[in-house]
């Protein structure tokens, strides 16, 4: 039977006015992951940023927000360069007011067997997902401690960071770090009012990802493949005051797919025989 499906994404996780007069910036927020969950923020009540390196994927991720009725703005920053992260900063709370919750969402992301790895591709996506959480995170915690006032990070999670996965070295040892950092910083934090987790998701189909027929669905234990607005809920509760004694929490919503180890599992394909089919 599995698990029956989400309620409609219009839904909000919690009161509209939850976030009332607060800001949110969402790194990646102008599709997929990132969209989800500034979606989920905004229809809670705030106000909400979102930032890429890519000014087309502003242009359409903005469009969607604010068809869905959120008071928003786009900004363009890369998040490996700690200039463009503060001159991003600054942007947003010209436009918006400080930012109350960070959620880093930038990431990115190719299927490589690890023996051709070049230095250029081991790097670029250390230094778009490790690094730049640290550098967004870092620049928040400076401001919110400059203020006065607390604040929260969400960072975003991959199983395959605690199993590892033939082909994304680059990608699992980059998603590894993060959950480390999200425990690191949330304890170091703790005293500054910062609280930090990390969302850890599986398989949910959006633009890069497909589910045609269900595919997907048939390997999660719970019959089906996440739908986005789940994330967004997620995002939502983690940064509300319902979940201000949660922190350096990895706080995994995947229907149980990475606990699924049994004698029922696809047969193994070597990853150079898989790599054909990238």
């Amino acid at each position: 039977m599995g698990y029956p499906p989400s309620p409609p994404s219009h839904h909000p996780m919690l009161p509209a006015d939850t976030f009332k007069g607060q800001v949110a910036l969402v790194t990646g927020g102008a599709s997929g992951i990132g969209q989800a969950m500034a979606l989920g923020l905004a229809r809670c009540g705030a106000s909400v940023a979102i930032m890429s390196r890519n000014p087309d994927n502003l242009g359409n991720g903005l469009e969607v927000l604010r068809e869905a009725g959120a008071h928003a703005i786009a900004v363009s920053a890369d998040v490996r360069d700690r200039a463009q992260v503060a001159a991003a900063f600054d942007q947003v709370e010209a436009q918006l007011g400080p930012v109350d919750m960070l959620l880093n969402n930038a990431g990115a992301n190719f299927p490589a067997l690890a023996e051709n790895l070049s230095v250029n591709a081991w790097r670029s996506i250390l230094q778009i997902v490790l690094d730049g959480t640290f550098f967004c995170s870092q620049e928040f915690h400076r401001r919110r401690v400059t203020a006065g006032l607390p604040g929260v990070i969400v960072n975003n999670g991959a199983t395959y960071a605690w199993t590892g996965f033939p082909g994304d070295a680059h990608a699992c040892a980059a998603k590894a770090a993060t959950l480390n950092l999200t425990q690191t910083l949330a304890a170091e934090w703790a005293p500054d009012g910062i609280r930090v987790n990390t969302i850890v998701a599986g398989f949910y189909p959006h633009d890069k990802i497909r589910d045609d027929d269900n595919v997907l669905g048939c390997v999660t234990p719970a019959g089906r493949c996440g739908q986005m607005q789940e994330l967004g809920w997620a995002a939502a509760f983690l940064c509300s005051p319902f979940a201000s004694f949660v922190t350096g929490l990895n706080y995994t919503v995947d229907g149980a797919e990475w606990l699924r180890r049994g004698p029922l599992m696809p047969d193994f394909v070597a990853p150079r025989e898989r790599a054909e089919l990238w």
